[in-house]
């Protein structure tokens, strides 16, 4: 007579894992944003860095330039040359530091997925601990519930034969 024990939060134990496994694919998209983000981080980083160089480069031209020749159109044109390289370093810096809030926002976007995932995570485990729990329970009242069947069948069959050993 064994009975099969049916915990009746199963559904709901399923329902929760579910929602740990898509949580888990969410950190899985946040991580790969935050990785293309970096990534776009780095290459705008590094075109700002080909300008900056740039820049310095012309500067030290332009001093060479000042020390070695007086001709004054050259070093206007050098000067101009030199404020649209200026410039242009203020919009990649621009692209940095948007790019920067990018990252930023994507390092948020993946903490907060992983704050769910990790509660979803604690829901599933109470569950899991309740089921634990509740099956121990269960088995105690079966084992008890069964005891008492067998208590009974034994008296039953202790009187049903001891009238009989009486008339042997």
């Amino acid at each position: 007579m064994v009975n099969k024990i049916v915990y009746p939060l199963k559904q709901i134990i399923e329902v929760k894992q579910k929602r740990v496994e898509d949580a888990e694919k969410v950190v899985l998209e946040k991580k790969l944003a935050l990785q293309k983000e970096q990534e776009k981080l780095a290459q705008r980083e590094a075109e700002r860095n080909k300008v900056k160089k740039h820049q310095q480069d012309k500067l030290t031209q332009l001093r060479d330039t000042l020390d070695h020749v007086m001709t004054s159109p050259k070093v206007q044109q050098m000067k101009v040359y030199l404020k649209i390289v200026d410039e242009k370093l203020k919009v990649e810096e621009k692209k940095v530091k948007d790019q920067q809030e990018l990252v930023n926002v994507a390092v948020k976007n993946l903490e907060l997925a992983q704050d769910d995932l990790r509660k979803k995570r604690q829901e599933v485990d109470k569950l899991v601990t309740h089921k634990k729990d509740w099956e121990k329970e269960m088995r105690k009242e079966y084992d008890i519930i069964e005891g008492r069947e067998q208590d009974e069948l034994g008296t039953v069959i202790y009187f049903t034969q001891k009238p009989k050993k009486k008339l042997s």
